[in-house]
């Protein structure tokens, strides 16, 4: 029977990764709706592309910088050449699973790089990620010798280590790409750039959040406590309040349901629960998810009066939520889970003390500096060496064709070829300038 067992849950952890793979459907549907027409095959090709690039670099040398030996980064386990697995999930199985959460976490760093930058920027930025970003983070966190989970940090699933760090990348791309043509005016008010197809949006959250399942509840990375359906739960009333509470926060705000920022407050939900899942009760997620949706519209609507330009909102909806997320454990995580989960100590609101809730503030900070500084200095270098972001008209004639050669949407180039050829024209008569901000008559 323990051969069994063994077996039912290395094919649990397998599904999950698979479910957790399939996400990345989701994150194309979720990123081509939300952006032009013009860069949608881009955007869709680029997210096959990276899930590629993902693969290879982690089973070089990913995974053993992750999950190797050594206090501070992986020293063993190249090209996944560890000792055997012996009566615990097997190391290909482990390594598909952690596969996906990079691949997520990546997919939500390019949320900044969107509709403008270079697609070499894609390879050379997704490498790097792989292999001196993402997994010194997952060392200190979730290796056996790691710094932080020796402090006992609690990210069941990757709040910190998924998520804030693709968003803290996705903040420091797009503060060096800067804002796409046209999206604010000469006096610094934003325009609306809306994506073409909301129903593509919304149906890549809902992929998005199936895939969820596999997230947190394949985390447990077993079956035979049955405690997997009890994470699934606590997940999943997460995210419903958050889809509540974003309806509501945007309707006070805008007197209007507005649906892009109900998916937003769906994800940023999903987001923080990503950490808590097993440590929490589920009244605690579900306020934790309704804070976490509430926060990212206040965060997106923030960001955009600053001048940030974030199409996909992966820093307020990934990163913002991630550090609430982080926190959440430092005040809810329930005694009785703690003692089954075994990482940590309880939160605040159970007489914890502060103790937990400085570990999770003590990860925040460090995660969030070392991907801002490695992500600035990689893309730094390439701004000044090669460039990071296409060229005005490359912009304006949109990346499907700029970068590929055809749209991904082809009945539309004649209709696409007009719009640039005036836009063309405008800035030649001195109507508008040349990046697209209507110049004061």
């Amino acid at each position: 029977m323990e051969k069994v067992g063994l077996s039912v849950d290395n094919l649990w952890v397998l599904l999950s990764a698979i479910l957790v793979i399939a996400m990345q459907a989701g994150f194309v549907l979720l990123e081509a709706g939300s952006t032009r027409m013009k860069n949608a095959g881009h955007i869709a090709g680029k997210q096959l592309l990276s899930f590629s690039i993902a693969l290879l670099a982690f089973w070089v040398a990913g995974y053993a910088l992750t999950f190797g030996d050594g206090k501070w980064i992986g020293t063993t386990g190249w090209f996944l050449q560890l000792p055997s697995a012996d009566g615990t999930i097997s190391n290909e199985v482990t390594f598909f699973f952690q596969l996906s959460f990079l691949a997520v976490s990546l997919a939500i760093a390019w949320g900044g790089f969107a509709e403008r930058a270079k697609l070499s920027v894609y390879v050379v930025f997704g490498i790097l990620y792989c292999t001196i970003i993402y997994p010194v983070i997952g060392h200190w966190i979730w290796g056996s010798e790691g710094w932080l989970h020796a402090l006992g940090k609690q990210d069941f699933a990757g709040s910190t280590v998924v998520h804030l760090q693709g968003g803290i990348a996705a903040l420091i791309a797009t503060l060096l790409l800067g804002p796409r043509l046209g999206k604010y005016n000469a006096d610094g008010t934003p325009n609306d750039l809306p994506g073409h197809n909301q129903v593509y949006s919304v149906l890549g959250v809902l992929i998005i959040w199936i895939g969820w399942f596999g997230f947190n509840a394949g985390s447990t990375l077993t079956v035979q406590d049955q405690f997997f359906g009890y994470v699934a739960l606590t997940t999943h009333l997460a995210a419903a309040a958050g889809a509540i509470a974003a309806m509501i926060t945007i309707y006070l705000i805008r007197k209007k349901v507005e649906i892009t920022m109900v998916l937003n407050g769906v994800l940023a939900a999903l987001v923080a629960i990503t950490a808590s899942c097993a440590f929490v009760e589920p009244w605690a997620a579900i306020v934790i998810g309704a804070i976490a949706g509430s926060l990212a519209i206040y965060s997106a609507l923030w960001m955009e009066q600053k001048g940030i330009d974030d199409p996909i909102y992966a820093v307020s909806v990934h990163g913002v939520a991630g550090v609430w997320g982080t926190l959440s454990t430092g005040l809810f995580a329930s005694p009785r889970l703690v003692e089954i989960v075994g990482i940590g100590k309880a939160g605040l609101f159970y007489g914890g003390g502060w103790t937990q809730l400085a570990v999770q503030t003590l990860g925040v900070v460090v995660a969030g500096l070392y991907v801002a500084l490695v992500s600035w200095i990689v893309l730094f270098t390439m701004k000044k060496l090669v460039g990071i972001r296409v060229s005005e008209k490359e912009e304006m004639i949109g990346l499907d064709v700029s970068e590929h050669g055809s749209y991904g949407y082809p009945e539309q180039l004649q209709g696409a070829k007009l719009v640039i050829e005036e836009q063309e024209s405008k800035v030649e008569r001195g109507k508008i300038s040349p990046r697209g901000d209507v110049v004061p008559s």
